[in-house]
């Protein structure tokens, strides 16, 4: 798969099937991801094109009440802040979730065998020996789930592996870290009862806990409740870019002491030192967040979550197709064959290996 014989790469976030389902008007067409579809980062094409051979594809409802105009953002010389998202519905967040689980279903059910929906380590190795893309549900905000968990378990048997309790908003489980710069992500309260409940819950099933975008205090909630890995899927290092989403070092200790992950986000905002959103951010910017990371971290924990379809892109990476020029970039850097068969998707797979129940 991919050009040049690309190594394959397991992804951890990507917006997908959100951007299919805005386009949509809430349903979500297989022939929007089957097709090349012009300012999109993620389809099938470009899949084949970049290696990209599998990936965490996000459910999250969009709010329709939050403004496209920027006027929830207030910015200076010396940095932003987006105004808190406010709660979500969650009838509007399950139907809208519901409606992406089911178009992942019918893109893979229409891919002729190209696409599957992977629900175990051994679906992923597969898929990724193969050249079939392996798309793993994942939640990005547990709104659709009840208080009782009752949702949780049919999202689970329909094929969920990861979920993110928040986004950047509260809900009834946790906080969403907002979206500033400069900023610690120390920026409220906890998780709720509920909200350990659904850790514990996640930890029983064989469900990945997702900590990006969830506030430093959640965060040292899930690390004290969870008996499994502790992963961040699409998040960048607080050192090197002080965003509110990124990740401190006192966190990046933690996720090494459980033998975690940090999937690295490619969105510019959370890589520059100074929080610009500039698609002209050079190749060399990501790789000093691998570079931090893995030395942090160790070479084992350290794997990609682009928020391709979510977020500013690096022009030198542009979309999916351009995994190989990030990954000639780092064995430019030193990066050997088998680091970089790592970070591509060995990591995520020892790591799922350790948090699935299959």
């Amino acid at each position: 798969m991919g050009e040049h014989g690309a190594i394959p790469v397991f992804d951890g976030h990507n917006d997908a099937l959100v951007r299919l389902y805005q386009a949509g008007g809430g349903r979500v067409a297989a022939r929007g991801f089957l097709e090349r579809q012009g300012r999109a980062h993620l389809d099938l094409a470009r899949a084949n094109e970049g290696g990209f051979g599998g990936g965490f594809f996000a459910l999250i409802a969009p709010d329709p009440t939050l403004p496209t105009d920027g006027s929830d953002l207030t910015s200076s010389e010396h940095g932003y802040e987006v105004r808190l998202a406010p709660p979500l519905d969650p009838d509007r967040a399950r139907r809208a979730t519901m409606a992406m689980a089911a178009g992942l279903l019918r893109i893979a059910a229409a891919s002729a065998g190209r696409i599957r929906v992977a629900r175990t380590v051994a679906d992923l190795e597969s898929c990724l020996g193969s050249g079939v893309l392996g798309a793993v549900l994942h939640l990005e905000g547990a709104e659709p789930i009840d208080p009782g968990l009752d949702a949780l378990e049919v999202f689970h048997a329909a094929g969920l592996r990861s979920l993110g309790i928040v986004w950047s908003r509260p809900n009834a489980f946790g906080h969403g870290v907002p979206f500033r710069f400069p900023a610690s992500p120390d920026t409220g309260p906890g998780l709720t009862d509920a909200g350990k409940a659904l850790v514990r819950a996640c930890n029983r099933l064989g469900i990945l806990v997702d900590l990006s975008h969830l506030n430093a205090r959640g965060f040292w909630d899930v690390a004290a409740h969870s008996d499994a890995p502790l992963v961040a899927t699409h998040s960048a290092v607080h050192a090197l870019c002080p965003s509110s989403r990124n990740l401190t070092d006192d966190q990046l200790d933690a996720i090494r002491g459980s033998d975690g992950l940090v999937g690295l986000n490619f969105e510019v905002s959370a890589l520059r030192a100074d929080g610009y959103d500039e698609p002209d951010t050079p190749l060399e910017t990501v790789v000093r967040h691998v570079d931090a990371l893995v030395e942090r971290l160790g070479i084992d924990r350290v794997g990609f979550g682009s928020d391709f379809d979510g977020a500013t892109m690096p022009r030198a990476i542009g979309d999916a197709s351009g995994l190989p020029r990030l990954l000639a970039a780092l064995r430019e850097r030193g990066y050997d064959e088998a680091s970089l068969r790592k970070l591509a998707a060995g990591n995520w797979l020892r790591v799922l290996g350790r948090t699935w129940h299959a």
